[in-house]
């Protein structure tokens, strides 16, 4: 190929990384995005040690972009606020080269476009189709047409093109549970340590943030679709009598600031994260549960695997066998970790007394340090594939 470029379809912070990746590796790329402009408002993440590493990979600073502040301790507690198991990020950091950061999506999707050419970002341009995948790869959009060397797309857990390109699999399944995610500011009186806290058939999250505000989020088991007239009155009964810092959260929260989603993953893998030069990533690919918090974390390796993968393809059939090598890297390990967040979700939602009684029990037994090393896999798991071959050119 005489030109090298790359659309990305998707502005979240996988289709952003993949962009920043193959625009460190000399590629021309377009990111297509629907939303009019960048959004202001948003919730937290925290970048596991594997998604850190990731970073690392393509020389992008996570903690320059969105602040470096990392909690003492992280883990697990009953609503009484008794911790079931506890965490020093020291360990963590010990054992995985990096500690968990948690930062504010919208400040990292900043520093991802800060990293990109300006006009890179091709905002209020919402991807209609791709055309000829395993040919010559159009994107068709509101804003125009353009063509592609490989598209990579990175357009969400209900991502339209996934649906158009496997018809025949089952798609999303809902998780019986809805999440409630808000972000507050800084309240001066320090940052409350980072836990998630198990009731019955509900949990609520406590996340300090690197900038020094606090992420919180709870989930409850309801029906899909359930939305409260009132989303203060809806938290406070449900969490309002549980151990602080809860209940003063609760009264700091603005209901205006309350996202509320409900939580799906894909019922069944996809037979593959390819199709020709057209590549699906994050939730596109293998939408989670966020019980591991690593459906973003996965988005990055994703983005990073397949822009090393790309790296050196010369023509379109090594595009495709670039994203055939990130098919084979990509699926197994994002699936097991598909299943795993799913099993976790069951077991945090239980809502029998009982039920619940017995795995806070099993938790609070577990020792810390075969807990910690039950977690190598997830977060020592990152590692670059081999390149694959160049495709011989025909006779």
């Amino acid at each position: 190929m005489s030109q090298h470029h790359a659309v990305v379809v998707g502005a979240g912070i996988g289709g952003l990384t993949a962009a920043v990746a193959l625009h460190r590796r000399g590629w021309r790329v377009t990111v297509c995005e629907r939303a009019p402009e960048p959004q202001p408002a948003g919730a937290g993440i925290v970048l596991a040690p594997n998604a850190l590493h990731a970073f690392e990979a393509i020389g992008f600073d996570a903690g320059t972009a969105a602040g470096r502040a990392v909690p003492a301790a992280m883990g697990l507690r009953r609503r009484d606020g008794r911790w079931l198991s506890r965490a020093d990020t020291a360990a963590i950091a010990a054992r995985y080269g990096v500690p968990p950061l948690a930062v504010f999506r919208p400040s990292l999707a900043a520093g991802l476009t800060a990293a990109l050419p300006a006009g890179t970002v091709r905002h209020g341009a919402a991807v209609d189709s791709v055309e000829d995948p395993e040919g010559s790869p159009v994107v068709r959009t509101s804003a125009g047409e353009f063509a592609a060397d490989v598209v990579l797309a990175a357009d969400g857990i209900h991502s339209p093109t996934r649906r158009r390109f496997f018809p025949d699999h089952p798609g999303l399944r809902y998780s019986g549970e809805t999440a409630w995610r808000t972000v507050l500011p800084a309240s001066g009186a320090g940052l409350p340590e980072a836990a998630e806290t198990w009731g019955r058939g509900e949990r609520f999250g406590i996340v300090p943030l690197a900038d020094g505000r606090v992420y919180a989020y709870a989930t409850a088991v309801v029906p899909e679709g359930y939305r409260p007239a009132d989303v203060r009155a809806e938290l406070l009964r449900r969490y309002g009598t549980w151990h602080d810092p809860i209940p003063a959260l609760l009264e700091r929260i603005d209901p205006a600031t309350v996202l509320q989603h409900d939580l799906y993953d894909l019922a069944a893998p996809l037979p593959r994260h390819h199709r020709g030069r057209l590549a699906w990533l994050g939730d596109a690919a293998h939408a989670m549960t966020p019980n591991l918090g690593q459906g973003g974390c996965q988005a990055v390796e994703d983005a990073v695997v397949v822009a090393h993968l790309l790296d050196g393809a010369r023509t379109p059939a090594d595009v495709s066998a670039a994203l055939a090598a990130y098919s084979a890297a990509r699926c197994a390990r994002t699936d097991a970790i598909r299943v795993r967040a799913h099993r976790a979700g069951r077991m945090a939602a239980l809502r029998n007394p009982l039920a619940a009684a017995v795995r806070d029990l099993a938790v609070r037994a577990a020792p810390a340090g075969p807990a910690l090393r039950a977690m190598d896999g997830l977060l020592g798991g990152f590692a670059l594939p081999p390149l694959p071959r160049p495709v011989p050119a025909e006779a």
